[in-house]
C-alpha cells in the first residue's frame, strides 16, 4: 500500500510537469533530448516527462534603456548621449539558439551602435536631425540582430548631455543670430520706409501746395496730444498765392 501510494505520487508530480500552460503573449521553445523540435503556444502544452524540457519566451515588446555614453563627435566635442531602444522577439526558436541572452545581447548592440552612430556625426547635425539619427540606430541595430529573431521597432536619443563650455559657446551663437535676424529686419524696414519718403517726395515735389499741407496737418496731431500754444512763421509761398488774387 506505501508503494502504491508513491507511485500515484509520481505519476501525479510526472504529469503536472508534462502539462504547461502559456499565455497569449508567451511561446514554449521545446527540445527533445537536446535537440530543438519548435515553439509552441500559446494555450495547453504537453510535454514529455524527463524528455522534453521548454524555455518561455515573451513576445512583448521590451522597452531598453541605453546608458549614457560618452561619445566625441565628428568635429570634436565630448557629449554623453544616452537613448531609448523598443524591441521584441519574433521568431522565439532563433533568439534562445542563436545567442546565448538576447536581452544583454541586443543591449550591447545597442550601446556600441549609439557611440558609433553619434561618433559619426556633428553636433549640429547631433542636435538638429535627430530623425534621421534614429533612423539610422534602428536600421543598424535591427540588421545586426534579424539573426537572433528580434525585431527593432524604435530607437529614440532622449538626451545629449553637453559641457558646460559648449552651452556657454552655443547660448552665445543663438543671441548671435537673434541679434542678426533683428538688425535685417530693421534694415528692411528702413530700406521700405525710404522707398515711401521717396515716393511722397516725388508727389510733394510736384505739388509744393501739398508741403504746407502736410504741415498744417503735423500742427494739428501735435495740438491734439498736447493743450499748447504753437508758433509757426507763414511761408512767404503762401502768402504769395493771396497777393495774385487782389492783383
Amino acid at each position: 500500500m506505501p508503494y502504491a501510494g508513491l507511485a500515484l505520487l509520481v505519476i501525479v508530480m510526472l504529469l503536472a510537469s508534462a502539462i504547461r500552460v502559456l499565455r497569449e503573449y508567451e511561446r514554449g521553445v521545446v527540445f527533445r533530448l537536446g535537440r530543438l523540435i519548435g515553439s509552441k503556444g500559446p494555450g495547453l502544452i504537453i510535454l514529455i516527462p524527463l524528455i522534453d524540457r521548454m524555455v518561455k519566451v515573451s513576445l512583448r515588446t521590451i522597452a531598453m534603456d541605453i546608458p549614457s555614453q560618452d561619445v566625441i563627435t565628428k568635429d570634436n566635442v565630448s557629449v554623453k548621449v544616452n537613448a531609448v531602444l523598443y524591441f521584441r522577439v519574433m521568431d522565439p526558436s532563433k533568439a534562445i539558439t542563436e545567442v546565448e541572452d538576447y536581452v544583454y545581447a541586443t543591449s550591447q548592440l545597442a550601446q556600441t551602435t549609439l557611440r558609433s552612430v553619434m561618433g559619426g556625426a556633428e553636433l549640429d547635425e547631433m542636435l538638429a536631425e535627430r530623425e534621421k539619427i534614429n533612423s539610422s540606430l534602428q536600421e543598424i541595430i535591427d540588421n545586426h540582430s534579424e539573426p537572433w529573431g528580434i525585431k527593432v521597432s524604435l530607437v529614440e536619443i532622449k538626451h545629449v548631455d553637453l559641457p558646460k563650455e559648449m552651452q556657454r559657446a552655443i547660448a552665445k551663437q543663438a543671441e548671435a543670430e537673434r541679434d542678426r535676424r533683428a538688425k535685417i529686419i530693421h534694415a528692411e524696414g528702413e530700406f521700405q520706409a525710404s522707398k515711401k519718403l521717396r515716393d511722397a517726395a516725388e508727389v510733394i515735389s510736384a505739388f509744393p501746395e501739398a508741403l504746407q499741407l502736410r504741415f498744417l496737418q503735423t500742427l494739428t496731431e501735435v495740438a491734439a496730444e498736447n493743450n499748447s500754444t504753437i508758433i509757426f512763421p507763414i511761408p512767404i509761398d503762401f502768402i504769395k498765392h493771396f497777393m495774385k488774387d487782389k492783383k
